[in-house]
């Protein structure tokens, strides 16, 4: 069965503790930007309408406020579950949209990489994600959740799985090869974040 696409619209995932970072790795700086501008202006220039994932209670960022990014809070139903709430409360809140969602820790990312993912979209599978260059399985954090997929997340819930990159190894995805090898690399220790800041200085 066909399936029309959906609109595209964006989400940054911001609502983690940040735990072991210590600081929230959304405010680190890259080359004098702070991670989260350097991520809105991608999506400016990719012309899509973007969204703020935080999870209840969090303060919305200057930041995003500046950017006219709107914020998307966890639903109470789907609090404290990790980076799955979010996704879960967009899909609700945005009922027939679709969301490229990406975590707010990948300095390494650009523009082309997040085009390749549009270019390449099948509607018709739960999602199009790239796989991991370090161990070849879906990344669940940098992809594009369609809305019809909202059904099966809920039921992957109600059975106990929480892991975004588990549910897309046991479903029907779009699965792609990154051009840029670094471009997904996750930073989320104050170790990597060092050695991340000397690798864009070479």
């Amino acid at each position: 069965m066909k399936i029309d696409t959906a609109p595209l619209h964006a989400l940054l995932l911001a609502g983690g503790h940040s735990r072991r970072m210590g600081k929230e790795k959304s405010k680190l700086l890259y080359q004098g930007q702070t991670q989260f501008s350097r991520i809105v202006v991608i999506l400016r220039e990719l012309g899509i309408p973007s969204h703020l994932s935080i999870r209840a209670g969090q303060t919305l960022p200057a930041e995003a406020m500046a950017a006219e990014i709107n914020p998307i809070h966890d639903r109470d139903s789907f609090k404290d579950i990790g980076p799955l709430g979010g996704i879960l409360s967009a899909l609700a809140s945005h009922p027939g949209h679709a969301f490229l969602v990406i975590a707010c820790d990948l300095p390494f990312l650009e523009i082309k990489t997040l085009e390749q993912l549009i270019q390449d979209r099948k509607p018709e599978k739960l999602a199009t994600a790239f796989r991991s260059h370090h161990d070849r399985l879906p990344e669940p954090l940098c992809a594009i959740w369609e809305p019809h997929g909202a059904k099966l997340l809920q039921q992957k819930l109600d059975a106990g799985i929480r892991c975004p990159r588990k549910i897309l190894i046991q479903s029907e995805i779009q699965l792609l090869e990154l051009t840029n090898k670094e471009a997904l690399d996750n930073i989320n220790t104050p170790e990597e974040y060092r050695d991340a800041l000397a690798r864009m200085k070479k």
